[in-house]
């Protein structure tokens, strides 16, 4: 089954929230909203085939680089 439902807590707020999780399409790159601060989440998800599950990154982009 490639299709899951998750709680994360954002990474602005850190609001408990659910988000689905679709892994039929592979690797994942893209952005959610929060429910509660309408800041955007971004995940990462990967396929990890030869263990056998699914790999969530969250994170907030807010990180700045020098």
């Amino acid at each position: 089954m490639l299709y899951h439902t998750k709680t994360i807590s954002c990474p602005h707020c850190g609001h408990h929230q659910y988000i689905d999780i679709d892994a039929s399409a592979g690797d994942q790159d893209y952005y959610e909203d929060c429910r509660v601060c309408c800041n955007p989440i971004h995940l990462r998800l990967h396929l990890d085939e030869y263990q056998k599950k699914v790999e969530v990154f969250i994170g907030s982009d807010d990180e700045q680089l020098y």
